[in-house]
């Protein structure tokens, strides 16, 4: 983020900005609106008020009640934002916004009695006039920074009246990427938004005929189809040593999912010595797969060579197959062709990160992503557990982990839960404080299914799982569901930061019993810090014994689980990563600090250093090794700690840790690759709004992750976050050959903020880890200069092999079918009322409209007039979001006919009756959305 500086500015001239136009009705005390009968609608509408700093936004509520009058006093909206709004900041610039909103007769500050985190509270105050039944208030307010993607609107509206229970209140954002006052960020912003013409300048991949190596996601070492095919059923005999009985079990569930009958029979078996690409020694995790007419033989230098044999195995079944077995048509046999594949790693290490803290996930949707890793021959599973806005694995003797630090709910004391954060509590379920939400998705979703095929309404509206946890039990499931496949659980228990969700629970713990075992902070302590999250209070003290007593009983409870699971620790992840700010403040106040000889007179860097030392140590007495993010050490001090690898995230181009990582690795520190400016799959795909996620490194998408050079990081530095271009620094350290022997691997992270839902988890995930899982695998990643024509035939495998497989997935043990990728909007031109149209992923199916009713498949250029809609559509019949092209914009001097099509405020109508002046989404009847 650049710089911030000050700028004088006045309320009147931000308000000026921003037309508060509307007159309300007469006001009646005697009623209040019905909650459902509000509707709050966000919309940022001007960036260049005060550059890099803040944003004007329009909030307007509508008042669809007929009775009752939103009155001039008695009630208070509340609500979580990602960007704090302005009135709730300090100095000059807090106190223009603050003006900003009394002189609308409102004013806004924290909710909760911390005064931590990211929620809100709207209040009317001096000066308001009631909103009457029928009508609407447009507000104008200011947030932070920037709001460029409808993902940053503020979420999780409530209203309460007088003492009474919150009740959630309908919210949208709408977001015009036709206007670039609320597209561009500040004016070093250079990344122009996605659209159909951009998209058609950038799909440049042709079909083409794809070898067998090339139909493979991640590709073999090598691969040589011999022509003709061997059919192979559920019933088929597999032979197998004692040895290979889970890997055997493995095939049969994964055949018999797909064909019902026998056919050729199946080897497996195991050569330690097994060289595959002939260098003299053995390679971990290879295998070789031979089809001959007589069968299938699978060999793997392990167990595990042996499961990623059979992975490739599924690969080479027809999508067809899938598809007959998802519609209850099984197959008796299915055809592979005849082929020989020899194939091992680039690394040992090849992982994927998943937050549950922020928002919590299912053990069903932690067991079908396990087994889509194997899928793909990923084989760490590093597994966030904890975080300030959640605390996720049940510790037996520590109940209130669980009972209070694993829920949120509308509690601004918190004296049962953490308060509300990201827009979640307790999902669309009761027990959390909040009244009347939505019974599902859809009507979350203002009425409309959601496709999660980009941004959904009902993200705004409590789909979210704030409240959740695993039971021992769910975890040691989890366990062996992942050793079967060959993956490591990574636990991660994040200290001393981001640890507000078990800081605040063992505070809870310790008012219930007045027992200090077991307390994580120093209730003298008056330091004052605050992280990139707003918070204040999540910050462990490293000068409480009861700090470590707590650390030890938890680590030992993790082990306690891997070995009734049966399953080996080998890496505990220590977290560490965004000590809040400024690092001289952690624990200066704290009068135990300074009490304790251990620690008086230290630093706050001395301090994290005993702490981690004490933590890494801790942990050792039941894992084998360690990791941690890289705020843990740094490449300039001398702290290291035994036996832990760093995983360097914080890349970004300009922010001065782009050469950590090869740093750590030459100096001889194992390394473990987690650069945001590729690997992070929570952020946004691009520049639409209607991409959900964040954007604060980079754009990520598939080709990102492709692309990306794991030995030369700054291969991939050719322009920074917001699209101007740059070039690497040669002042950057370079990889040198014996610290390439100290990169583990990769680990492509998957953050939870805006992971509401499994079907967004998928969205985010997919296709960008088969990007990950290839750097991961393949031994041949390309040089700069070829990696263009590597990613054509890779885009032509999504589109032909890779996402039709995914489109009818089953998870092997789990029901259920499919995997919601994101399916790519068209491409698309109209040049003389002629239609051209492409699409990223060659294979994948096009269709246009001129009417936004009826559909037709796109087979090549065609006539139709000035205007278009198109949409790419799946295997599985899913479609991408509708992409426009020529579509004029609604004009209130303009007559109507019913069919016409326009686009207001970023979304897509069609007219349903005539009529003049009927603004799209106000008047009901006239318009329907499309999008």
């Amino acid at each position: 983020m650049p710089r911030r500086h000050t700028a004088a500015l006045t309320a009147a001239a931000l308000t000026a900005a921003l037309a508060v136009a509307v007159q309300p009705g007469p006001a009646s005390a005697a009623c209040n609106p019905d909650a459902r009968d509000l509707r709050i609608t966000y919309q940022p509408v001007d960036h260049t008020v005060a550059d890099a700093q803040y944003h004007l936004a329009r909030l307007t509520i509508d008042n669809n009640d007929k009775r009752c009058a939103l009155d001039a006093a008695g009630w208070a909206l509340y609500f979580n934002a990602v960007r704090q709004p302005g009135a709730v900041l300090g100095g000059t610039a807090g106190d223009t916004a603050r003006k900003q909103l009394a002189d609308q007769g409102l004013s806004v500050a924290r909710a909760d009695a911390a005064q931590s985190g990211d929620f809100y509270t709207l209040k009317p105050a001096a000066g308001f006039k009631p909103i009457g039944p029928g009508q609407h208030r447009d507000i104008a307010i200011t947030f932070e920074v920037w709001a460029i993607h409808k993902s940053d609107a503020p979420a999780g509206w409530t209203i309460a009246y007088g003492d009474g229970k919150p009740s959630w209140v309908p919210a949208k954002t709408l977001l015009d990427p036709a206007d670039p006052k609320q597209t561009t960020a500040w004016s070093g912003d250079k990344r122009p938004v996605e659209t159909a013409g951009t998209r058609y300048a950038a799909n440049t991949s042709p079909k083409l005929d794809l070898t067998l190596r090339q139909s493979i996601v991640p590709q073999p070492l090598s691969a040589r189809a011999s022509g003709g095919s061997v059919a192979i059923g559920g019933r088929s005999p597999v032979s197998a040593p004692d040895s290979l009985d889970g890997e055997a079990g493995y095939l049969r569930s994964a055949l018999t999912d797909v064909a019902s009958d026998k056919g050729a029979p199946i080897t497996l078996a195991v050569d330690p010595k097994l060289d595959v690409d002939r260098d003299g020694k053995p390679d971990a995790e290879g295998y070789t797969l031979s089809t001959t007419k007589d069968g299938v033989k699978i060999v793997g230098t392990d167990k595990a060579g042996v499961l990623y044999g059979v992975q490739t195995l599924r690969q080479l079944i027809p999508a067809a197959s899938y598809k007959a077995a998802a519609g209850r048509h099984r197959k008796a046999t299915v055809d592979v062709p005849l082929a020989e594949i020899a194939d091992a790693p680039l690394f040992g290490y090849r992982g994927l990160q998943i937050d549950t803290g922020r928002h919590f996930e299912t053990k069903q949707t932690i067991l079908k992503f396990l087994d889509l890793m194997s899928f793909t021959k990923l084989n760490r599973l590093h597994l966030g557990l904890t975080n300030d806005e959640g605390w996720r694995l049940q510790i037996p003797g520590l109940p209130e982990l669980t009972d209070f630090g694993s829920q949120r709910a509308f509690d601004l004391k918190e004296t049962g839960a953490l308060h509300q954060g990201m827009g979640s509590v307790n999902d669309l379920g009761g027990g959390d404080g909040v009244s009347g939400k939505a019974k599902n998705e859809t009507e979350a979703n203002l009425g409309r299914a959601p496709a999660y095929q980009g941004f959904e309404q009902n993200t705004l509206n409590f789909v979210g799982k704030g409240s959740g946890y695993y039971t021992v039990k769910d975890f040691e499931e989890i366990l062996r569901y992942a050793a079967e496949r060959h993956i490591d659980v990574v636990p991660e228990l994040n200290f001393p930061a981001h640890a507000r969700a078990a800081v605040q629970s063992m505070e809870r713990r310790y008012q219930r019993t007045q027992d200090s075992t077991y307390r994580l902070l120093d209730p003298a302590d008056t330091s004052k810090h605050v992280s990139v999250q707003y918070y204040n209070d999540n910050l462990a003290n490293p000068c409480l014994d009861s700090t470590y007593k707590f650390l030890s009983l938890v680590v030992s409870e993790v082990g306690k689980m891997y070995q009734r699971a049966g399953v080996p620790l080998n890496r505990l992840n220590l977290g560490g990563d965004e000590p809040p700010g400024p690092q001289e403040n952690w624990w200066s106040g704290s009068p135990a600090c300074k009490a304790n000889p251990e620690t008086a007179g230290k630093s706050g860097e001395e301090l994290k250093e005993l702490f981690f030392s004490r933590y890494n140590e801790i942990a050792h007495g039941v894992a084998a090794s360690t990791a941690g993010w890289e705020d843990i050490t740094n490449p300039t001090t001398k702290f290291r700690l035994k036996g832990f690898a760093p995983l360097p995230w914080q890349n970004v181009w300009g922010w001065g840790r782009e050469d950590w990582a090869y740093r750590f690795a030459n100096e001889g520190t194992p390394v473990i690759l987690a650069h945001a400016t590729n690997l992070y799959m929570d952020l946004a795909y691009n520049k639409d709004p209607d991409e959900p996620g964040y954007y604060w490194a980079a754009y990520v998408d598939e080709k990102s992750t492709f692309t990306y050079q794991p030995y030369d990081v700054y291969a991939n530095a050719t322009e920074d976050r917001w699209g101007n271009p740059i070039t690497p620094n040669p002042s950057w350290t370079k990889l040198t050959p014996e610290g390439r022997k100290n990169i583990l691997g990769l680990e492509a992270q998957l953050w939870a903020e805006n992971g509401k839902a499994p079907g967004i988890r998928e969205y985010q995930a997919f296709p960008k880890l088969l990007g990950a899982a290839e750097r991961a695998w393949n031994r041949e990643t390309p040089a700069p200069d070829k990696m263009d024509a590597a990613w054509k035939v890779f885009t032509n495998t999504l589109g032909q092999k890779t996402f039709p497989l995914l489109s009818f997935y089953r998870p092997v043990g789990l029901s259920g079918t499919g995997v919601n990728y994101r399916v790519p909007p068209p491409g698309a031109k109209i040049d003389g009322g002629t239609l051209s149209a492409n699409v990223r992923d060659p294979g994948l199916a096009l269709e246009y409209s001129t009417d936004g009713a009826k559909w037709l498949p796109y087979t090549g250029p065609v006539k139709v007039g000035a205007y278009a809609l198109t949409r790419t559509r799946a295997a599985d019949g899913r479609t991408s979001r509708i992409s426009q092209v020529g579509l004029p914009a609604w004009e209130s001097g303009t007559s109507y006919q019913p069919g016409a099509l326009v686009r207001y405020q970023g979304e897509l109508f069609r007219a349903a009756r005539a009529g003049t002046g009927k603004v799209p989404g106000q008047d009901a009847g006239y318009w329907t959305l499309l999008q």
